[in-house]
């Protein structure tokens, strides 16, 4: 059943109109008191004034060297909706810098956001999550979300959240497994992951399998994916309707396929032709990691008997654009002619 999307309009008794700003450098000294008002209506005009404001990476400098994160963090916990709300909008596009990303990770805004997970307002986690996505961006953001101890809830939000905020996890979790893989490991996120490989949605099957490619690009990830039989889940969506859904598919269970547990997982869920068919198919943005995975497979006497009656595939892709291809396909070639 398909979700409403999550609306960014404030409650209709709201008044939107802006804080009148004062010309020049004053203007952002001013909101920066404004926040720190007693009066609910200044800090809601305050904020939606500076959400316009920070969309210039000059303003967002400024307002980092006058000290509004500190306000900014503090109007997290507010009771009224439309100042959290407008607040993590603010720091949501103050995150699309990178200067602001700096600022936000050396404030500790990450942990103080932690407490928005479960705001009972829509887009207030929807925002929040937007700035853990853009956070995780970068390397030391993504250890910032790993200290702040949000790898487990961010695992357990997948089950329960809306779609849209889903595909946001999904983007924050790919970008922490670079880092560490170990608490998502201990989060179950395998077991997961492994049941959103069937979402109705295109977008969060694609980012399952990525999420799942980046967990098997390491060496505990592997043993996870086989001893949770993702695997032929994987094999299944080879022929999944979505080209990015492949291209995602292929590449985890490339990594998952190292293993020697790997390779017989994929055999016995018969990987085989529908990577073949994958790999016939000239305009296949899975082609070579179909390629890869096959040369893989290959390594196994049953894997490398079935695949050379198929080396003429292989043989068509020497000639194919991609030079990326054509190395593989004469790698693959050479895995499947070897002679013990």
């Amino acid at each position: 059943m398909a979700q409403p999307r999550i609306s960014a309009y404030l409650p209709p008794d709201i008044d939107p109109t802006k804080a009148p700003l004062a010309f020049g450098r004053r203007a952002l000294p001013k909101l920066n008191e404004e926040l720190q008002s007693s009066e609910l209506l200044t800090q809601q005009r305050a904020l939606t004034a500076l959400c316009d404001l920070v969309h210039d990476p000059e303003k967002v400098y400024q307002a980092i060297a006058l000290g509004f994160l500190d306000n900014l963090k503090t109007l997290l916990v507010h009771h009224d909706q439309t100042v959290r709300q407008k607040t993590t909008e603010v720091l949501s596009i103050m995150a699309l810098h990178s200067i602001g990303r700096q600022g936000l990770i050396q404030s500790g805004v990450i942990s103080a956001l932690t407490g928005l997970l479960d705001d009972p307002v829509d887009i207030c986690r929807k925002n929040t999550h937007q700035i853990f996505g853009m956070m995780a961006k970068l390397p030391e953001g993504a250890g910032g979300v790993l200290r702040a101890g949000l790898m487990p809830p961010l695992v357990l939000k997948l089950k329960t959240e809306l779609d849209e905020i889903q595909e946001l996890i999904l983007d924050t979790l790919s970008n922490c497994l670079r880092v560490e893989v170990s608490e998502a490991l201990a989060a179950d996120a395998v077991t997961v992951l492994k049941e959103k490989l069937s979402h109705p949605s295109t977008a969060i099957r694609s980012k399952a399998a990525w999420v799942l490619l980046e967990i098997s690009s390491h060496a505990e990830g592997k043993i996870a994916v086989c001893k949770e039989g993702v695997i032929p889940l994987l094999v299944s969506l080879l022929e999944d309707t979505q080209p990015e859904v492949q291209v995602n598919t292929t590449g985890a269970l490339m990594f998952a396929a190292v293993t020697p547990q790997g390779r017989s997982s994929a055999m016995d869920a018969e990987a085989i032709p529908p990577l073949l068919k994958l790999v016939a198919e000239e305009t296949s943005k899975a082609r070579l990691n179909a390629i890869k995975t096959l040369t893989l497979l290959a390594e196994l006497p049953e894997g490398r008997q079935i695949l050379l009656d198929h080396r003429d595939t292989f043989q068509r892709c020497l000639d194919d654009p991609s030079e990326a291809v054509q190395r593989a396909a004469q790698i693959a070639i050479t895995v499947i002619d070897w002679k013990p």
